[in-house]
Order: structure tokens, then sequence, then C-alpha cells
């Protein structure tokens, strides 16, 4: 589940969808649920949910709009990847955690902040 550093983890598509579906999102904090507890069908999390926690991320599912996010960090790149690396290096920079999902036709990367990667039970 984690990669050789600590603010980088690595899950398989499978553990990606298996996080997706344990949480749930009330009052726009996500968490965790918990067996015996009732959930509305309004409080499920997807791809498209989850990216409004997210700091950045790139993603088949929901655009990430990497060229809008690095302008919004003040950098500037000649690629996406580039761009990429210079998003990822700005937020791990600041208490920020990489989400890396294997085993996916397209590049799968996304930034949590480290409490909420905490919270959802990533570290």
């Amino acid at each position: 589940m984690s990669d050789e550093r600590r603010d980088v983890i690595t899950l398989s598509a499978g553990q990606w969808d298996a996080l997706l579906d344990s949480l749930f999102e009330r009052d726009d904090r996500l968490d965790l649920r918990r067996e015996g507890e009732t959930y509305r069908r309004d409080e499920v999390v997807d791809a498209y949910v989850m990216s409004g926690h997210a700091e950045a991320l790139r993603s088949a599912d929901v655009d990430g709009d990497v060229w809008g996010t690095l302008e919004d960090i003040e950098e500037t790149a000649d690629t996406e990847e580039e761009a990429w690396e210079k998003i990822v290096a700005f937020y791990l920079g600041r208490e920020c955690v990489l989400v890396r999902v294997q085993d996916t036709e397209e590049p799968e990367e996304w930034i949590l902040g480290q409490e909420l990667a905490r919270r959802l039970g990533l570290l």
C-alpha cells in the first residue's frame, strides 16, 4: 500500500476503488464509513467527489486541470509531464502526499493534504 517514501502512497486500482467505496461525504467533509452506520445515497464518494478534496490530481475520470494548477502555483512548463512534476514537488513540500494508483491505462495520481490522508487511513 505504501511507496518507499512516506509522502508517496501507491495503491492498486482495486485498492483505490475500495478506498472510494469506504468513504462518505457529509457537510463537505470526507470520512471513513463505520460498520453499522446508515448513509444516504448522496453521501457516496466517487472520483468526482474526491476531486473536491484533493489539492491537485491527474486522472482519466476527472479533469484535474494540470495547466490551471500550474498557473495557480506560479510555475511554467513545456510539457504536461513537466507541469505535473512541478505540481507534485510544490505540494509535497507543503505537507501533502501523493496517492499513485497503479494498473490504470492513464496516469492516476492524487495529491491530498496529510491531515485528510491520515483521516482516510492512508497514513
